[in-house]
């Protein structure tokens, strides 16, 4: 059981057992859909660096299956029309984000319902879950995840996905709060950029969770299910 500490991978101890408790553990793979990993023009939030982390989400995953591990993909879906958003109060990034980025062509199409946006990239067994209707930057509003995995019996978190710095780190946060153990593999997830993915890392692993490889979490998933064997 190894965690980053100050940027450096070392070993956690026994204390941290529970965070890599196979049994208990569901994988919360976040936003990866075309919307904002879409190579195109009119994608209406792009994350680009977050196209690297769709092979290695992948292979996580079906090292996840086959030790049993659920995998549950979050994406953000808004009504047509706009009510939740446009049409109504829009979400603080809309105000904020293009601040930092520029202005984002195509961003009133953002997760609208029945487009292709809304479309994983991200490979979905039909063993996997599906929580829909995220509408903010935490995957637990307004959504019925935390239902989910409570029913589920989950009692730790492995995050993936994008951003870091945004949809990761709001989901982290809401679920250290709501009494999940987090781990977060740092080398399945994206930020903004190289600066603010390390920022959220670093909070996250100093207020939050675990942050580590995803090797480090397969390798301990691996160890448990063979000696069940």
């Amino acid at each position: 059981m190894k965690g980053f500490i100050d940027g450096e991978l070392r070993g956690l101890g026994p204390n941290f057992k529970e965070y890599f408790d196979r049994s208990r553990t569901a994988i919360v793979s976040i936003d990866l859909h075309r919307g904002h990993l879409e190579d195109d023009p009119l994608c209406p939030c792009p994350a680009p660096r977050a196209r690297e982390i769709v092979a290695p989400v992948d292979a996580f995953h079906v090292e996840a299956r086959s030790l049993d591990v659920p995998v549950i993909h979050v994406r953000s879906t808004l009504r047509a029309g706009g009510v939740d958003d446009l049409a109504g109060r829009p979400s603080a990034w809309r105000l904020v984000f293009p601040l930092h980025v520029g202005t984002i062509g195509n961003s009133d199409a953002h997760a609208i319902e029945g487009t292709r946006w809304i479309e994983f990239v991200t490979k979905v067994d039909e063993r996997d879950l599906v929580v829909s209707g995220k509408k903010r930057l935490s995957a637990f509003y307004p959504t019925d995840l935390d239902f989910l995995l409570r029913n589920m019996g989950i009692g730790t978190l492995v995050l993936n996905g994008c951003l870091a710095d945004c949809c990761v780190l709001n989901t982290a946060l809401d679920a250290s709060n709501l009494g999940y153990r987090v781990v977060v593999p740092r080398n399945l997830i994206a930020g903004t950029n190289a600066d603010l993915e390390d920022a959220a890392m670093r909070i996250i692993a100093m207020h939050v969770g675990v942050v580590t490889e995803s090797s480090v979490v397969i390798d301990s998933w691996q160890s448990e299910f063979q000696k069940m064997i």
